[in-house]
């Protein structure tokens, strides 16, 4: 969730952190700070709130140096003030350290070094890691760095500087995200690429608990045995332009509007007249025995509608789980099974931990990921990128609907080697999928004045109820968590049928429903449902594809296109998301950082 920078070069570091932050912003923090080496000692600075009030801090008093690292926390450990701002001190402030993760053992090291004399300044577990490194110093930083890391438990990513090694800083990592940026003269380490993009596209992706010897001449990786290792470097083909609003608002409307661009790359190149190709990824539908999908939030939306989707069309049994319940239930899980683990970043804790679980247990895993070379991407037995390029928005969009696609894709492949689909269905599908871009690009154009008007009647909402069947109920999952995530509105979705097991109760007079009804087999009962909202006073309004059997019981309406049943979860995603983005706007929210949340979930 963190976000962490670091530089080393010819440069003044102090400018190039605080704009590496910045790119970092959309992670989630809820203060920042830096460090900075000027060859004698190490200077921080650190500041609750958002990224201006370091600047404001560091204004005219900028520390001088042209190596140094930079944090912008998410509170975990202690609640967000300057003192637990990163980066956080040594006792003799010799060390400075920034760190996103958890010290799981942090209570007990705290004791142990207690009691050899330590006193500390914050909460957090993260000014443990600090104290260690002093108290194992020999002038050895490898050695030193080592004998830290043997001491501790959880997860982490760390950036390390001492005072006594000039223009030189550290980093390791284990369970969190990290890159190293390799530049002309400089080098650079990040949580995210886009962060360093405007200075390099060249990267190193240290693996677990290798350490790094970070110079402005070079980068050096010692593995766990401190070995020298040779690492291969990847080019990035991302550009710091896709960090940019483009003119846009915010991000989180830019990305609304990217997402025809985004699922044209989901699909592209892998609908072929021989059937679905999934990259160099070779599964055999015929051998599966039973899928499990385990994923978090969105993700966890788009792999119920997977669900609905590959049961229907390849008949397989197919469980969804969110990632943070899979690994306590005991799932019974072996080789005949498929694990798909969905996540936008690539990073997410509990995702992460459903994998290994599942790996544990034998199963084959597949990674349905949009970062390149993420943790769970290179963990996973096969992978299948998304494709959506930079997300900055901490709403997903892009990222959620080309998961979408990509499950397609998996779902009709399944159905082509089971033999489970009609030719004829198959290619109707497929040609739907191919139509999906641009048929998401009109509609985005043509729905978006209805998305802006119906914001304007029902910002004031303090409740809305979002009701579906089948696969319009997991859509209503995703349209409620957009709508309360950015506006701050309590939102909540149901299984329409399971209104008249407690939840009607909260339908008064003028409550917001937002009725899905876009699947044809499941409309009337859906309208029905619609009915009873509308007896006891609630405003309705009905997305469908059919306006016509569904108009007289909505007080509003917006109209989806005609496709393929199936693919309808697209476009409900695309007009809700838009409904939520102008609700935001109305209500005057940080639409694209939310109040307490992160992009990327890196710990549990």
């Amino acid at each position: 969730m963190c976000g962490i920078v670091g530089y080393t070069g010819k440069r003044p570091a102090a400018p190039i952190l605080i704009d590496g932050l910045g790119r970092l912003e959309y992670r989630g923090y809820d203060s920042s700070g830096i460090a900075v080496s000027d060859g004698k000692k190490v200077n921080v600075i650190k500041a609750k709130g958002r990224l201006f009030e370091l600047e404001k801090r560091i204004s005219g008093a900028s520390p001088e140096g042209f190596c140094g690292i930079g944090h912008t926390r998410w509170a975990t450990h202690g609640k967000p003030s300057d003192e637990n701002s990163h980066p956080h001190y040594s006792r003799d402030k010799s060390f400075a350290v920034v760190h996103n993760g958890i010290i799981e053992n942090y209570l007990d090291l705290r004791e142990f070094l207690t009691e050899r004399g330590f006193t500390f300044r914050s909460e957090t577990d993260t000014e443990i890691v600090a104290m260690l490194l002093e108290y194992y110093y020999n002038g050895n930083m490898l050695e030193t760095i080592i004998k830290m890391r043997n001491k501790i438990k959880g997860s982490y990513a760390l950036g390390i500087l001492h005072e006594n090694e000039n223009g030189v800083f550290y980093a390791m990592r284990k369970d969190s995200p990290l890159v190293i940026g390799l530049g002309e003269n400089e080098n650079f380490i990040a949580s995210d690429i886009p962060a360093v993009l405007p200075y390099t596209r060249r990267f190193i992706i240290p693996d677990e608990q290798e350490v790094a010897v970070i110079s402005p001449d070079g980068v050096t990786v010692y593995n766990r045995n401190r070995e020298q290792v040779n690492k291969q470097i990847t080019v990035s083909d991302l550009s710091a332009d896709a960090a940019e609003k483009d003119g846009f608002a915010h991000f989180m409307l830019k990305e609304i509007y990217e997402q025809p661009g985004a699922i044209k790359k989901t699909v592209h190149d892998r609908i072929t007249p021989d059937g679905i190709k999934l990259d160099r990824i070779k599964l055999d539908g015929k051998k599966i025995r039973k899928i499990f999908i385990a994923a978090c939030g969105s993700a966890y939306h788009a792999g119920a509608v997977g669900k609905y989707f590959i049961e229907k069309y390849a008949r397989i049994e197919t469980e969804i789980d969110l990632a943070s319940e899979f690994r306590y239930r005991d799932p019974i899980v072996g080789d005949d099974c498929l694990t798909v683990i969905i996540s936008q970043s690539g990073e997410t804790a509990d995702s992460l931990a459903a994998l290994r679980e599942a790996k544990r247990l034998k199963s084959r895993v597949l990674a349905i990921v949009n970062v390149v070379d993420s943790i769970i991407a290179r963990e996973a037995d096969d992978v299948l990128y998304t494709r959506a390029g930079p997300e900055i928005a901490v709403a997903t969009t892009k990222g959620y609907t080309t998961q979408l696609a990509a499950l397609y894709l998996l779902g009709l492949k399944l159905a082509r080697d089971r033999e489970t689909i009609p030719q004829s269905e198959y290619d109707g599908i497929t040609s739907a999928v191919e139509k999906l871009p641009e048929l998401l690009s009109a509609f985005i154009d043509e729905v978006n004045p209805a998305a802006q008007y119906l914001a304007g009647k029902y910002y004031p909402a303090n409740d809305a109820y979002f009701i579906g069947r089948g696969a319009d109920w997991s859509a209503a999952l995703e349209g409620a968590l957009k709508l309360k995530e950015i506006s701050y509105i309590h939102a909540e979705a149901y299984a329409a049928g399971e209104l008249k097991h407690g939840t009607i109760s909260l339908i008064e007079k003028n409550s917001l429903v937002i009725g899905i009804a876009a699947d044809p087999a499941l409309r009337e009962k859906t309208l029905s449902n619609i009915k009873e909202v509308r007896s006891r006073g609630a405003a309705v309004i009905g997305v469908t594809d059919s306006p016509d059997a569904i108009k007289a019981e909505c007080d509003e309406l917006m109209v989806l296109p005609a496709t393929h049943p199936a693919l309808t979860p697209v476009f409900t995603a695309a007009a809700l998301q838009l409904f939520a983005y102008y609700v935001a706007a109305a209500r005057g929210g940080d639409i694209d950082k939310p109040r307490n949340l992160a992009k990327s979930v890196t710990v549990e």
